[in-house]
């Protein structure tokens, strides 16, 4: 395993069908904006099928990998841990994001003035495009679950470990938005634009305060509703939340490079990816540990 992923749980789950989907379709998106939008004489070459479905990838293609994201976390949640869970995580991670993005892009609080462009799908009260509560689900999620089966490792009080779960969770998923967040609304065709001065390539400090806010007050919540069914943390496989988180890490460390911006990807190398090996090196030492005594038993 690498980074704890199981392929052969990516390959034969229906989770991991959606995770399948989802990076082939960011692969797909990152290759439409990074080599082919630059290159107008590639389209303008195509027959008329190639420029009809080219415009419909444009059109469509932010929609599905965010939709398969979703997909992929959504049925891990259910089958991994239960109904409850998911929904206990989902529902306020969802109703609090899409409350926080309301906000910013009526008023700019709490992450500054800006608003959407189009591709990522239908608005939702003509400001925020529906696709965006989603990503902050399966991002949320998947920062938090790994925060929080590492710190179950350690010999602390439980209040203490959840109080580590949400704070570097959401730091995980701020990380994720250092790298994205530039690249994205500069790109050749931006999905977002923003509308004041911003320190950070193009975008407030106040920026990341609302993000790293907005994680952790529904990750807090999450905590509150999951504490009614107790979770066996040692028993839940980190696969299919690794492989999301790195994926679109991924994708969005592409993007930045493309655009010639590289503190945020140290910054989010620093701040997430680094943090997350240490998390997934802590949820999987006592596994680790048994296969070396074995290996010893064994010879």
């Amino acid at each position: 395993m690498i980074f704890g992923i199981n392929l052969r749980e990516i390959f034969t789950t229906k989770a991991g069908y959606f995770l399948i989907g989802h990076i082939v379709a960011m692969a797909f998106g990152l290759a439409g904006l990074l080599l082919v939008l630059p290159h107008p004489e590639f389209i303008a070459n195509l027959p008329p099928i190639g420029q009809s479905a080219f415009s419909w990838s444009m059109i469509g293609g932010g929609v599905i990998y965010m939709i398969l994201g979703w997909s992929a976390i959504a049925v891990y949640a259910y089958t991994q841990l239960g109904l409850w869970h998911w929904l206990g995580f989902m529902l306020p991670a969802l109703s609090i994001s899409l409350t926080s993005e309301l906000l910013g892009t009526s008023t700019g609080f709490p992450f500054g003035a800006y608003h959407y462009l189009s591709g990522l799908g239908y608005k939702i009260a003509g400001l925020v495009p529906f696709t965006i509560p989603l990503s902050w689900f399966y991002l949320g999620f998947s920062s938090y679950l790994i925060t929080r089966v590492g710190l179950n490792r350690l010999d602390i009080p439980n209040w203490l470990k959840d109080l580590g779960a949400i704070a570097f969770g959401a730091l995980l998923l701020t990380s994720w938005d250092f790298v994205l967040d530039p690249a994205m609304s500069q790109t050749s065709v931006p999905f977002w634009q923003w509308d004041q001065p911003g320190e950070f390539f193009g975008m407030p400090y106040q920026n990341f305060i609302g993000w790293f806010a907005t994680g952790a007050i529904f990750m807090s919540v999450a905590t509150l509703i999951w504490r009614v069914k107790p979770l066996q943390w040692e028993k839940i496989s980190l696969t299919i939340p690794t492989a999301v988180y790195l994926g679109n890490f991924g994708f969005a460390m592409i993007m930045s490079i493309g655009a010639g911006f590289y503190v945020p990807i140290f910054l989010g190398i620093l701040l997430g990816i680094i943090p997350l090996i240490i998390f997934l090196r802590l949820a999987y030492k006592e596994e680790t540990s048994n296969n070396n005594r074995q290996l010893v038993i064994s010879n």
